[in-house]
Protein backbone atom coordinates (compact mmCIF):
# COMPACT_ATOMS: atom_id res chain seq x y z
CA UNK A 1 0.00 0.00 0.00
CA UNK A 2 0.87 3.50 -0.05
CA UNK A 3 1.03 6.48 2.06
CA UNK A 4 1.11 10.05 1.82
CA UNK A 5 2.35 12.04 5.01
CA UNK A 6 1.68 15.44 5.64
CA UNK A 7 5.19 16.89 7.12
CA UNK A 8 8.32 15.63 7.44
CA UNK A 9 9.39 16.26 11.15
CA UNK A 10 10.16 13.61 13.80
CA UNK A 11 6.38 12.10 13.97
CA UNK A 12 6.68 12.15 10.01
CA UNK A 13 9.87 10.44 9.56
CA UNK A 14 9.25 7.86 12.66
CA UNK A 15 6.15 6.68 11.32
CA UNK A 16 7.48 7.17 8.11
CA UNK A 17 9.90 4.55 9.12
CA UNK A 18 7.48 1.74 10.15
CA UNK A 19 5.14 2.03 6.69
CA UNK A 20 8.75 1.53 5.17
CA UNK A 21 9.69 -1.07 6.89
CA UNK A 22 6.94 -3.10 6.56
CA UNK A 23 6.92 -3.00 2.63
CA UNK A 24 5.10 0.03 2.28
CA UNK A 25 6.01 2.57 -0.79
CA UNK A 26 5.68 6.46 1.04
CA UNK A 27 5.50 10.26 -0.10
CA UNK A 28 6.40 13.55 2.57
CA UNK A 29 4.59 16.69 1.59
CA UNK A 30 6.99 19.65 2.99
CA UNK A 31 6.49 23.03 2.44
CA UNK A 32 10.49 23.11 1.36
CA UNK A 33 10.80 19.90 -0.35
CA UNK A 34 13.87 21.23 -1.22
CA UNK A 35 15.14 21.51 2.26
CA UNK A 36 13.95 18.28 3.09
CA UNK A 37 15.59 15.85 0.14
CA UNK A 38 17.89 14.77 2.72
CA UNK A 39 14.85 13.08 4.67
CA UNK A 40 13.91 10.82 1.97
CA UNK A 41 17.99 9.50 1.49
CA UNK A 42 17.78 9.02 5.51
CA UNK A 43 14.65 7.03 5.64
CA UNK A 44 15.58 4.69 2.80
CA UNK A 45 17.85 2.35 3.98
CA UNK A 46 14.55 1.45 6.33
CA UNK A 47 12.53 0.28 3.03
CA UNK A 48 11.80 -3.23 2.71
CA UNK A 49 9.98 -5.23 0.48
CA UNK A 50 10.70 -3.03 -2.94
CA UNK A 51 8.96 -0.04 -0.82
CA UNK A 52 9.89 3.33 -2.05
CA UNK A 53 10.47 7.18 -0.33
CA UNK A 54 10.11 10.62 -1.61
CA UNK A 55 9.59 13.86 -0.55
CA UNK A 56 7.20 16.17 -2.50
CA UNK A 57 6.05 19.91 -1.69
CA UNK A 58 2.59 20.27 0.39
CA UNK A 59 -0.16 21.21 -2.63
CA UNK A 60 1.18 18.01 -4.48
CA UNK A 61 -1.07 15.75 -6.12
CA UNK A 62 -2.28 12.76 -3.67
CA UNK A 63 -2.78 9.34 -5.54
CA UNK A 64 -2.57 7.54 -1.91
CA UNK A 65 -5.46 6.01 -0.54
CA UNK A 66 -4.45 6.69 3.22
CA UNK A 67 -2.55 10.44 4.34
CA UNK A 68 -1.25 10.80 7.81
CA UNK A 69 -1.04 14.18 9.10
CA UNK A 70 1.81 15.15 11.49
CA UNK A 71 1.63 18.65 10.78
CA UNK A 72 1.08 20.20 14.34
CA UNK A 73 -2.79 20.58 15.39
CA UNK A 74 -3.11 24.59 14.50
CA UNK A 75 -1.58 24.31 11.73
CA UNK A 76 -2.98 21.38 10.46
CA UNK A 77 -6.34 22.78 9.83
CA UNK A 78 -5.50 25.02 6.82
CA UNK A 79 -3.56 22.17 5.41
CA UNK A 80 -6.06 20.04 5.16
CA UNK A 81 -8.90 22.67 3.90
CA UNK A 82 -6.03 23.48 1.23
CA UNK A 83 -5.77 19.80 0.31
CA UNK A 84 -10.16 18.93 0.70
CA UNK A 85 -10.84 18.03 -3.11
CA UNK A 86 -7.41 15.37 -3.01
CA UNK A 87 -9.09 13.71 0.41
CA UNK A 88 -12.15 12.86 -0.71
CA UNK A 89 -13.01 9.78 0.19
CA UNK A 90 -9.46 9.20 1.66
CA UNK A 91 -8.64 7.73 4.85
CA UNK A 92 -7.13 10.51 6.97
CA UNK A 93 -4.85 9.69 10.20
CA UNK A 94 -4.11 12.12 12.52
CA UNK A 95 -1.74 11.78 14.78
CA UNK A 96 -1.75 15.41 16.72
CA UNK A 97 -2.04 16.42 19.96
CA UNK A 98 -3.30 19.69 20.40
CA UNK A 99 -1.11 20.91 23.22
CA UNK A 100 -1.63 25.20 24.53
CA UNK A 101 1.02 27.53 23.95
CA UNK A 102 2.17 26.66 27.56
CA UNK A 103 2.09 22.52 27.06
CA UNK A 104 0.31 21.99 30.00
CA UNK A 105 -3.35 21.53 28.72
CA UNK A 106 -5.04 20.36 25.49
CA UNK A 107 -6.15 23.85 23.23
CA UNK A 108 -9.44 21.73 21.81
CA UNK A 109 -13.19 23.18 22.43
CA UNK A 110 -14.62 21.08 25.64
CA UNK A 111 -16.29 18.08 24.46
CA UNK A 112 -13.82 17.70 21.12
CA UNK A 113 -10.30 16.33 19.99
CA UNK A 114 -8.03 17.44 17.66
CA UNK A 115 -9.43 14.21 15.45
CA UNK A 116 -13.02 15.92 15.74
CA UNK A 117 -11.88 19.10 14.84
CA UNK A 118 -10.12 18.33 11.47
CA UNK A 119 -12.76 16.14 10.94
CA UNK A 120 -14.80 18.82 10.55
CA UNK A 121 -13.02 20.78 8.03
CA UNK A 122 -12.18 17.85 5.80
CA UNK A 123 -14.68 16.36 3.26
CA UNK A 124 -17.56 14.52 5.09
CA UNK A 125 -16.89 11.41 2.38
CA UNK A 126 -13.04 11.70 4.49
CA UNK A 127 -12.66 8.78 6.70
CA UNK A 128 -10.70 10.45 9.82
CA UNK A 129 -8.98 8.05 11.85
CA UNK A 130 -6.95 8.79 15.23
CA UNK A 131 -3.74 6.81 15.83
CA UNK A 132 -0.01 6.53 16.86
CA UNK A 133 -0.24 9.94 19.45
CA UNK A 134 0.23 8.49 22.59
CA UNK A 135 3.49 7.24 22.06
CA UNK A 136 6.66 9.39 21.35
CA UNK A 137 8.90 9.13 17.79
CA UNK A 138 11.87 7.88 18.81
CA UNK A 139 9.91 4.81 20.31
CA UNK A 140 7.59 4.99 16.82
CA UNK A 141 10.86 4.91 14.90
CA UNK A 142 12.32 2.27 16.97
CA UNK A 143 8.79 0.45 16.92
CA UNK A 144 8.99 -1.70 20.30
CA UNK A 145 9.28 -0.59 23.84
CA UNK A 146 10.94 -3.08 26.65
CA UNK A 147 11.40 -5.53 24.16
CA UNK A 148 7.85 -5.79 23.21
CA UNK A 149 5.89 -4.03 20.31
CA UNK A 150 4.67 -0.95 20.76
CA UNK A 151 0.91 -0.66 21.33
CA UNK A 152 -0.60 1.79 18.66
CA UNK A 153 -4.30 3.12 19.88
CA UNK A 154 -7.04 3.61 16.69
CA UNK A 155 -10.58 5.91 17.20
CA UNK A 156 -12.59 5.67 14.66
CA UNK A 157 -16.18 5.60 13.14
CA UNK A 158 -15.22 3.47 10.03
CA UNK A 159 -14.63 -0.22 10.46
CA UNK A 160 -12.85 -0.58 7.41
CA UNK A 161 -10.62 2.32 7.92
CA UNK A 162 -9.62 1.69 10.90
CA UNK A 163 -8.77 -2.34 9.67
CA UNK A 164 -6.60 -1.03 6.94
CA UNK A 165 -4.77 1.53 9.30
CA UNK A 166 -4.54 -1.39 11.93
CA UNK A 167 -2.66 -3.39 8.64
CA UNK A 168 -0.61 -0.83 7.58
CA UNK A 169 0.75 -0.97 12.12
CA UNK A 170 0.82 -4.83 12.09
CA UNK A 171 2.83 -4.52 9.22
CA UNK A 172 5.32 -2.14 10.82
CA UNK A 173 5.74 -4.40 13.81
CA UNK A 174 3.43 -2.84 15.83
CA UNK A 175 0.30 -3.67 18.06
CA UNK A 176 -2.96 -2.40 16.32
CA UNK A 177 -5.95 -1.50 19.48
CA UNK A 178 -9.27 -0.59 18.46
CA UNK A 179 -10.35 2.27 20.96
CA UNK A 180 -13.67 2.97 19.51
CA UNK A 181 -14.81 5.76 17.58
CA UNK A 182 -13.54 8.86 17.00
CA UNK A 183 -14.56 10.70 19.76
CA UNK A 184 -12.09 8.46 22.16
CA UNK A 185 -9.87 10.54 20.56
CA UNK A 186 -10.19 12.66 23.69
CA UNK A 187 -9.47 10.44 26.14
CA UNK A 188 -6.35 9.28 23.93
CA UNK A 189 -5.38 12.83 23.28
CA UNK A 190 -5.82 13.47 27.17
CA UNK A 191 -3.84 9.96 27.70
CA UNK A 192 -0.95 11.73 25.71
CA UNK A 193 -0.96 14.74 27.79
CA UNK A 194 -0.45 12.81 30.85
CA UNK A 195 2.33 11.08 29.51
CA UNK A 196 4.12 14.19 28.02
CA UNK A 197 3.54 15.91 31.64
CA UNK A 198 4.98 12.94 33.13
CA UNK A 199 8.03 13.37 31.30
CA UNK A 200 8.42 16.76 31.52
CA UNK A 201 8.16 16.55 34.83
CA UNK A 202 10.41 13.56 35.86
CA UNK A 203 13.19 14.48 33.63
CA UNK A 204 13.25 10.89 31.87
CA UNK A 205 14.66 9.99 28.73
CA UNK A 206 11.50 10.51 25.78
CA UNK A 207 10.90 6.85 25.48
CA UNK A 208 8.35 5.67 27.48
CA UNK A 209 5.68 4.53 25.97
CA UNK A 210 1.81 3.58 27.10
CA UNK A 211 1.33 0.01 26.63
CA UNK A 212 -1.65 -2.50 27.96
CA UNK A 213 -0.47 -5.85 29.68
CA UNK A 214 -2.45 -8.36 31.81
Amino acid sequence: MNVTIFGTGNMARAIATRMLAGGNSVTLLSRTPDKSAKVAQDLAPHAKKGATVRVAALGSAIADPVVINTIWFHSAQEVIKAHSDQLKGKILVDVTNPLNQTFDDLATPPGSSAAEEIARVAPKETKVVKAFNTTFAGLIAQGHVANQPLDVFIAGDDAQAKATVAQLIEEGGQHPIDAGPLKRARQLEGLALLNITLQAKHAKPWMNSVKIVG
